[in-house]
């Protein structure tokens, strides 16, 4: 596989990520859209009614951040302070992403089979439409992403 492919793979990855991440500060804030209340935003976004507190979010996006740092690190985006981080522990960093969006994927197959209880109908749809779909294509994108070859060596500088 090419490489360039492979490293837009990484670099397409961290911006997902971040834009997670930005999603993730935005409810932090105290903002609900696109839905009218936290319980309504939780119960479409998770199926379940959750706290969307700061000490919630921002956590998550913390996560999130530092995921696309790894995507990024892993593909030769970040420069000299990529190459400080062992290239074992980046791909393994990306490997344990793709695992989660596997996971959550494979979650969401059990919701859309009715294998799941789901609480409400907007939650139904926006999982077969759109956080399943987008899940497993970002699962692949992570997989591609993990193959990479670091063009830097960690241990020349």
């Amino acid at each position: 596989m090419n490489e360039q492919v492979k490293q837009r793979a990484g670099i397409v990855l961290a911006v997902f990520l971040a834009a997670d991440g930005l999603a993730n500060l935005y409810w932090a804030m105290g903002n609900t859209w696109p839905a009218p209340d936290a319980k309504s935003l939780t119960l479409a976004i998770l199926n379940a009614n959750v706290s969307t507190a700061p000490q919630i979010t921002v956590p998550l996006a913390c996560l999130s951040f530092c995921g696309a740092l790894i995507a990024l690190a892993r593909v030769d985006c970040l420069g000299k302070f990529g190459q400080l981080i062992p290239d074992p522990l980046l791909q393994l960093g990306i490997l344990v992403i793709a695992a989660a969006l596997l996971l959550r994927g494979g979650m969401g197959i059990g919701w859309s089979l009715g294998l799941v209880v789901v609480k409400t109908q907007l939650f139904y749809m926006l999982n077969l439409v759109a956080y399943t779909p987008i899940c497993l294509l970002f699962f692949a994108v992570a997989v591609v992403a993990a193959r990479s070859e670091r063009s830097h060596n960690w241990r020349k500088s």
